[in-house]
């Protein structure tokens, strides 16, 4: 059975951070793991991006249709629940990664502690104030990545 990546995220974000979070989609493709979003905007769109650009595959957990995916999306699974696909998107995660974000990435924070996923945050100042792991750099992720999976 796949292991899978989550990465959660803002789905709002200045470039500066976009070609960041596409960066780090691209070192995540490097371990050729399937790597799972909310399949929208932001940082979604742009580690789907990058790891897409290694070769890699992508599945997003959408909060209505798939109209809503972006255009790195492999797969995209249209839930109708809306934020509460929160939970669908940490629950298949063996580990997360959160990259910037707000209240929706809190929920997903929170899902990620109650489940004991492994948890790092990249640039989220709500991560940083419940004590989560906080990387650096991408180098930081990749470590993480590689305790973890």
């Amino acid at each position: 059975m796949y292991k899978l990546i989550g990465v959660i995220g803002g789905s709002s974000i200045n470039e500066e951070l976009f070609n960041e979070a596409e960066k780090i989609g691209q070192m995540l493709a490097s371990f050729n793991v399937p790597v799972i979003c909310g399949g929208g905007k932001g940082v979604m769109e742009a580690v789907s991006k990058g790891v897409k650009s290694k070769g890699g595959t992508t599945i997003g957990i959408l909060p209505y249709g798939k109209e809503s995916a972006n255009p790195y999306i492999d797969i995209a699974l249209a839930t109708g629940i809306g934020f509460a696909r929160n939970y669908i998107i940490v629950n298949s995660s063996d580990l997360i990664i959160a990259i910037d974000g707000k209240y929706g990435t809190l929920t997903e924070i929170g899902y990620s502690l109650q489940f004991e996923k492994p948890i790092i945050s990249y640039k989220s100042n709500i991560a940083k104030e419940l004590g989560i792991r906080e990387a650096e750099s991408i180098e930081d992720i990749k470590k993480f990545v590689e305790e973890n999976l």
